[in-house]
């Protein structure tokens, strides 16, 4: 098995059980820098015409400064679909975009990925000469460790981050509300109306969703259990790192806690012959692409014997959200739609 293969295979236990194996390795160090372009709208979406000296302190503790507003972002694919939930328009971005059948990765939410231009579609790919070609004035991406940029390559990262300056903003160990009012205050600070009419409905929608929720979490006590399927391994989620298991939770989600876990905290790696270890009433199941999804595992006698896959009680889990209120309300609806119809076993 070649070393990309065995990195993709540790990244499905990372956010669908809560980690990886071997950190280190996986997650790359931060680094900005850099001063942005014109603060004229260019076509990048971003024009509001905003003047004058930039800044933002992000999540590593670095306030990171530009000449004027940046306008060329280039973004995680799960980053800049949040972005453009709040009215903010990347030019590029890297990470998980489109299916091999063209459709975009769920990740893109509702990025029009025909109009971006894709670095790199899976994980240690990123063209620094596209990057480059952009003329880029900001990158931003998610944190799951503190100051590792996510899905920026360790073997590239000085020469993409000499390019412009970096956003980093944390998404693991707090719950699902502080991305999301993290990633509100960058989108203002580029230039988006937090009071426009598409925000304020989809914050709405998200704060009912979050009610039904606990209401239905309050009447239907059953055990959940989050994870996420390897060829060889299944992860059991950790709800105390995962930033939307940390807020279901909050709202009174029963979630199974795994005792042993694995370096990091993330989660706890089962053999398939140990994979009845947890008793669950719901699973929710890693839909990621780098996931195996329940056709996958059908042949795994393990899995096909859990109460909870026999009574059909299996949910798709987006266990890397887009942080918005328009990405994580459809999250809240799911969870409580699968709770009500699950029955205790």
């Amino acid at each position: 098995m070649s070393t990309t293969r065995t990195t993709v295979l540790s990244r499905r236990g990372l956010l669908a059980a809560g980690g990886a194996l071997g950190l280190g390795a996986l997650l790359t160090a931060c680094g900005s820098g850099g001063s942005s372009g014109s603060g004229s709208d260019d076509g990048s979406g971003n024009g509001r015409g905003k003047s004058g000296p930039w800044t933002f302190k992000d999540d590593r503790g670095t306030t990171v400064k530009a000449g004027s507003t940046p306008k060329r972002i280039v973004a995680f694919t799960g980053t800049a679909a949040a972005l453009h939930d709040f009215g903010v328009e990347c030019v590029g971005v890297f990470g998980p975009t489109t299916l091999k059948n063209g459709k975009p990765d769920p990740q893109a939410g509702d990025l029009d990925v025909a109009k971006l231009k894709v670095l790199g579609n899976t994980w240690g790919e990123f063209s620094v000469e596209k990057y480059a070609s952009l003329d880029p004035d900001l990158l931003v991406t998610n944190m799951f460790e503190p100051g590792a940029l996510w899905y920026v390559p360790d073997d590239s990262k000085d020469k993409i981050l000499g390019l412009a300056p970096s956003v980093g903003l944390t998404s693991a160990r707090v719950s699902m509300l502080k991305p999301i009012e993290r990633y509100a205050e960058l989108a203002a600070s580029l230039g988006a109306d937090l009071k426009a009419k598409k925000v304020t409905d989809a914050k709405a929608r998200f704060e009912k969703a979050a009610e039904t929720l606990r209401r239905t979490a309050k009447s239907h006590r059953i055990k959940v259990m989050a994870a996420s399927g390897s060829a060889d391994l299944f992860y059991v989620s950790n709800p105390a790192v995962n930033a939307d298991l940390m807020y279901f939770r909050e709202l009174g989600v029963d979630l199974v806690v795994p005792q042993k876990l694995d370096k990091g905290g993330y989660f706890e790696s089962l053999s398939w012959e140990n994979a009845n270890k947890y008793e669950a009433d719901l699973i929710l199941l890693d839909s990621r692409t780098s996931a195996l999804q329940p056709k996958d595992l059908a042949a795994k006698p393990t899995w096909a014997k859990l109460p909870a896959v026999e009574a059909g009680q299996v949910s798709p889990w987006l266990s890397e959200p887009r942080f918005s209120y328009a990405g994580c309300a459809p999250l809240l609806e799911n969870l409580a739609a699968a709770i009500e119809k699950a029955k205790k076993l």
